[in-house]
């Protein structure tokens, strides 16, 4: 029996192609047996360079730290300081970025409402319209006007707080939303001027207008309905944020909404999510380049959402330049989107809790992302919105300790300095060292 083993050839261990992988195999499959891409909500999956690939450089003997309990670490950020009558004041520098009442039940909007308010921040309403839950609920909202106008009211222009103009979002630059018919309720196609359960796809662009000068004019507009009272945002995707970010400066912004790739969405193709953009981290910098160049930083404030996940994430975007950040996708996690409880739900419909981004089927389990009253019921926006305080609250508290730790008595004081890259990639995008080093590529003089 020995001998017969031994003279059995070798064995080679089965190896997965790294091209041909088994998520790539499965999608090539599937393509195969529907013949349409594939929607989904979410944003980014695939590996990029992130703010993970940064680390601090606390202070020891050449630099002062400031003491945790005595010494008080600033949080508060103003918005809209360059020409509204009206601007923003918050406590803490992390918003509630746009997501829509379609894309989500009228109970989570609600829920984002009350726990926005409850840390000392805004929320935004998304396309469709304002729910009278989220105004109700929201000491400080901001209204999205987008190219669809889906729900848009000059009345309700005037009971927000600031408006936001998107131009782009970091899932989708260049694209337009979706929100699927199975989605479309009475409710909201009463606001959005839709039949009921008809798929509905997002313009791409502003049907009245075309380029800069055009949204010079339309900002214009806007002041005017508003008494110039409201600060004006204007959202961009993270594609060419230098241009982008110039001609948003130009064109009379007060804020600029910077969306990097993985951002999040209701509903678009995946092969948008995965393959158009750029990394969050890459953006911020040319970003804060051109308000550097047109002499607006901080005048012009900056606010990075696409990522973002806790305090040490806040901290660096703000080392990097911004004012502020927004959050969306860790928001609905917050709330208990994707959350294990459900995890034999989530098996049900295929997928698994920390995966579900079918959100706009509308079968969420969670009842956050669904029109559906049985599944909405499951939802209680109160307990919602205490999450969602308690998360905003321990996020700020993280990047005051560890902005603390560089020796700032305020969020905005940290700098590129307080910053090392990991990688080579982080350290190009961010333009910081490469750790051990005073160097990163591309550095002049180099």
């Amino acid at each position: 029996m020995k001998d017969n083993q031994d003279k059995r050839p070798p064995q080679t261990v089965p190896r997965q192609s790294w091209t041909f992988s088994q998520e790539v195999n499965s999608e090539i499959r599937r393509a195969a047996a529907t013949g349409i891409y594939d929607i989904r909500g979410g944003g980014a999956k695939r590996r990029v360079p992130h703010f993970d690939d940064l680390l601090f450089l606390g202070a020891s003997i050449s630099r002062y730290p400031l003491e945790g309990y005595r010494e008080k670490c600033e949080t508060k950020v103003t918005l809209g300081t360059r020409f509204a009558k009206k601007p923003i004041e918050l406590d803490i520098p992390v918003t509630i970025a746009g997501m829509s009442f379609g894309a989500l039940s009228g109970p989570a909007k609600e829920a984002l409402g009350r726990g926005a308010t409850a840390a000392g921040t805004s929320t935004t309403t998304g396309d469709g319209g304002m729910t009278e839950e989220e105004r109700g609920h929201s000491k400080t909202l901001v209204y999205q006007y987008l190219p669809s106008r889906y729900g848009m009211n000059p009345d309700d222009l005037r009971r927000c707080d600031a408006i936001e103009v998107v131009v782009g979002q970091g899932a989708k630059p260049g694209g337009g939303g979706m929100l699927l018919g199975q989605k479309i309720s009475d409710r909201v196609a009463a606001m959005r001027n839709l039949p009921k359960g008809i798929d509905q796809r997002s313009a791409c662009r502003h049907p009245d207008w075309t380029g800069p000068d055009d949204l010079e004019i339309k900002i214009l507009e806007l002041r005017e309905i508003t008494n110039w009272e409201k600060p004006i945002y204007v959202k961009i995707g993270g594609a060419r944020p230098y241009f982008d970010t110039t001609l948003a400066i130009k064109a009379g912004a007060d804020c600029v909404v910077l969306d990097g790739m993985q951002g999040g969405t209701a509903a678009t193709q995946d092969v948008f999510i995965e393959n158009v953009g750029q990394p969050t981290l890459a953006c911020i910098r040319p970003a804060v380049q051109a308000l550097q160049d047109m002499g607006m930083h901080r005048e012009v404030q900056l606010i990075v959402s696409g990522g973002v996940r806790s305090g040490a994430d806040v901290a660096k975007c703000m080392a990097l330049g911004a004012d502020a950040v927004a959050i969306g996708t860790a928001a609905l996690i917050a709330l208990g989107d994707n959350d294990p409880h459900w995890e034999d739900e989530y098996q049900k419909l295929g997928t698994t809790a920390g995966a579900y981004d079918d959100w706009h089927e509308g079968r969420d389990p969670a009842g956050i992302t669904t029109q559906d009253p049985e599944l909405m019921a499951r939802f209680d926006p109160v307990a919602g919105g205490r999450r969602l305080s308690n998360y905003l609250k321990v996020m700020t508290l993280e990047a005051q300790t560890i902005a603390r730790a560089c020796g700032k008595n305020h969020l905005h004081n940290l700098e590129p300095e307080d910053l090392c890259a990991l990688t080579m990639e982080a350290a190009a995008m961010a333009r910081v060292p490469l750790a051990g080093t005073e160097w990163w590529p591309g550095k002049a003089g180099f």
